[in-house]
């Protein structure tokens, strides 16, 4: 009864062309299921087609737009209109995000710190706020490398959180640092990122009770997880919406250009305008803010080596093209 009301409501507000307003939550097989807004919220999603002038110029609706959509006879929908967006993630295909949860476990896989450094110059490339959740934080005491997970969450404290990146420690089993995370979300619309088999969906199925996100056992053989999301979906999470993210450990340097790494690690953007020449690269020039905070400490090492690594692999691939 409850859903039918809501239907009602949506197709009222559909009258004389004034659309209701929704939020793409999943994208499947040509098929877009916007969850409606306002008073109906959460009471009714519902099945829509794209019209056909989004095609023709150019445009693709992507879960997490927000929109204007109507009602067709047949209780399916129709997007019709697509609203301003504030972000874009192109792989995972996904908008509007304002928060960027970044997963990485401290033991199983054992936490890599370059590809830490990856995804954030990724998510600082699309302007999105980012966060770090060290999870798995159990497995330290059941039979884990105890010395190697208290070293990575060392390091990952001592390194990031001087750059301004809050950390959040978690143990989807033992529920801890659940509850922190789960309040950190609210109001946002967040993806959750990371190396396969770091337990991003573990971690979602403990932020929200009842939600069965299929999980996969890391693969001792091969040392890492098997892509379990299969798709990208928001879930509602009591004021928040989170999408978990399929092919989101595979990352490239195709879109970003070689003079926008600088910009996209924090100590860098921050010391760049204290360099003596204009678009420096931070590798050989004399008067080099950055290389001089390198020498002193100021820039951790280890983010400076990986700098240097992301672009020898940036120069490659356009030596390719």
């Amino acid at each position: 009864m409850a859903k039918a009301q809501a239907k009602a409501k949506v197709k009222e507000a559909g009258k004389d062309n004034n659309y209701a307003n929704g939020l793409i939550v999943k994208a499947l097989s040509g098929y877009y299921y916007v969850r409606a807004e306002g008073e109906a919220r959460n009471s009714i999603t519902v099945q829509c087609r794209a019209r056909g002038v989004f095609k023709k110029r150019g445009l693709t609706p992507l879960v997490g737009d927000r929109v204007k959509f109507s009602l067709t006879e047949n209780g399916e929908g129709t997007v019709e209109e697509l609203l301003p967006r504030s972000s874009e993630l192109i792989r995972p295909a996904v908008v509007n995000v304002d928060l960027a949860i970044l997963v990485f476990s401290v033991t199983e896989p054992v936490l890599n710190l370059q590809l830490l450094d990856k995804f954030l110059v990724h998510i600082e490339h699309a302007g999105i706020p980012a966060i770090l959740c060290l999870s798995k934080q159990d497995l330290e005491n059941d039979g884990g490398d105890t010395e190697e997970a208290a070293i990575a969450v060392s390091s990952v404290n001592r390194i990031y959180r001087r750059l301004g990146y809050e950390v959040y420690g978690t143990s989807s089993r033992k529920s801890s640092g659940i509850q922190e995370l789960k309040e950190r979300l609210n109001g946002h619309l967040a993806v959750f990122a990371g190396q396969s088999g770091v337990g991003k969906s573990s971690l979602l199925n403990a932020i929200v009770p009842g939600l069965t996100l299929e999980t996969n056992e890391i693969s001792n053989r091969l040392g890492r997880g098997k892509h379990t999301t299969r798709h990208v979906e928001l879930i509602d999470i009591d004021g928040a919406y989170v999408a978990d993210t399929p092919g989101f450990s595979q990352l490239d340097f195709g879109e970003l250009g070689i003079e926008d790494l600088g910009y996209c690690f924090v100590e860098m953007r921050q010391l760049s305008p204290d360099c003596k020449f204009r678009g420096c690269t931070h590798v050989h020039e004399p008067g080099c803010a950055v290389r001089a905070a390198v020498e002193s400490g100021d820039i951790d090492q280890s983010r400076y080596d990986h700098y240097l690594l992301f672009l020898t692999e940036m120069k490659d691939i356009k030596r390719r093209y």
